[in-house]
């Protein structure tokens, strides 16, 4: 009762155990029951997307999954969809040629727009006045906006369900290391104060 209540939450479970082994084969029918919701939901908001803005959707999904605030504030679906509605009427201005850069509302919006357009503007391609990549880059982050408002709708007492919801399929599965910390094997692993 002890392990399968407390395994890999209060215990630390050796990899070789073959409960957890089993545990992890044959997960409760309730977390398959929610995964498959989840992955179903973000199916439905990646619908119509060509292939370029299915990687735009999966990249911001995955940033939005590791994106730690800067200050205590958590990160919100509201500050997503704030986000993602002014990062989308950005590019819309900029692919019919002007530059203005909108503005979210909030200051933790703000600041998350401002983190993740350097990683938006980094994909490969065009990013001039009118190009095909800032029509799709709007089309992505209206997604968003939307995915975030339909999943708060969904859900209206959680204020993080749209970011809960993502970081449950975008996670990395226990016993896999992660992409980011896999791509910096020398980075040092103590914390100095």
């Amino acid at each position: 009762m002890c392990c399968g209540t407390k395994r890999l939450t209060e215990i630390r479970c050796p990899s070789g155990c073959p409960y957890l082994a089993t545990a992890r084969e044959h997960p409760p029918a309730a977390i398959v029951r929610q995964h498959q919701r989840d992955v179903g939901y973000l199916v439905q908001a990646m619908r119509d997307l060509n292939e370029r803005q299915s990687q735009l959707f999966v990249a911001i999904a995955t940033f939005l999954v590791r994106y730690e605030p800067d200050d205590l504030h958590p990160l919100i679906d509201d500050d997503v969809a704030e986000m993602a509605d002014a990062m989308a009427a950005t590019f819309e201005t900029a692919s019919r040629g002007v530059i203005y850069e909108h503005s979210a509302a909030s200051v933790p919006a703000q600041r998350l727009a401002s983190a993740l357009r350097p990683r938006i503007l980094d994909a490969p391609g065009p990013h001039g006045g009118g190009s095909a990549f800032e029509r799709d880059a709007a089309v992505v982050l209206r997604r968003v906006n939307d995915a975030a408002r339909g999943v708060r709708a969904l859900e209206p007492e959680n204020r993080r369900a749209l970011v809960e919801m993502l970081g449950r399929v975008f996670r990395t599965p226990p016993g896999q290391p992660d992409a980011a910390a896999a791509a910096e094997p020398d980075a040092p692993r103590l914390i100095v104060p």
